[in-house]
């Protein structure tokens, strides 16, 4: 059976004791042994932590220990899976440059705060996107700095609301990507700023095939 290991924590307003049993729940559906914990010492055993065939973080705004962050780099490029979403793993540990660097993006802005209509448009013919469509939400709207060896699924333009960007012109931001980190998969998606924002339609289907992906491969 596969493992996974669902961590969250850091800033309340993602509500990410509730996205993780989100997650959780998707992952038990789909027939894996799932852990949740509120603690980042599940990345303190780096054994322990490349025999788990997944790492779904659900952090925001946190700080991660040195060694804790090395750990999870070696357990993915090993052959575990990381997926997340929004802020909780791609604004997780701001300080922290080997996540960012595994995981394959950073938060920078979200010109508007909550509550920006704007659309997602798919732009991939991979199965994680496939039958999908475009569609619409009203939410943060993530400004990312991004890795160009990224895979890009989904795209949303900018700008959308005037800010200092909206001098540069149109830009089509990733909004779901993929990465390979050695033997590990690595998804993300920036949207679920609250639970409600991925837990239906589309962003859940998106979110939901993103994690199983991640899954290791034997």
């Amino acid at each position: 059976m596969a493992t996974a290991l669902v961590t969250w924590g850091g800033w309340d307003g993602h509500e990410p004791d509730k996205v993780a049993a989100l997650f959780a729940g998707w992952l038990r559906e789909a027939g894996m042994a799932v852990q949740v914990t509120d603690s980042l010492s599940s990345f303190d055993d780096a054994e322990e932590l490349k025999a788990v065939d997944l790492i779904v973080p659900v952090w925001t705004m946190s700080k991660i220990g040195k060694e804790q962050a090395l750990n999870a780099c070696a357990a993915v490029a090993s052959g575990t899976g990381i997926a997340g979403c929004h802020g909780g793993m791609c604004d997780a540990f701001r300080e922290n440059v080997d996540w960012q660097f595994m995981t394959g993006a950073q938060w920078v802005a979200h010109p508007g705060n909550d509550g920006v209509d704007y659309g997602v448009r798919m732009v991939s013919n991979d199965p994680l996107v496939a039958g999908i469509g475009d569609f619409t939400v009203k939410t943060e709207q993530y400004y990312l700095h991004v890795d160009p060896a990224v895979k890009v699924h989904a795209v949303c333009d900018f700008p959308v609301v005037e800010g200092p960007h909206a001098v540069n012109g149109p830009v089509a931001m990733p909004v779901v990507f993929t990465k390979g980190y050695g033997a590990g998969r690595v998804y993300y998606n920036a949207l679920g700023h609250q639970r409600s924002v991925i837990d239906h339609g589309p962003a859940a289907e998106l979110m939901r095939r993103g994690l199983l992906w991640a899954v290791r491969r034997s």
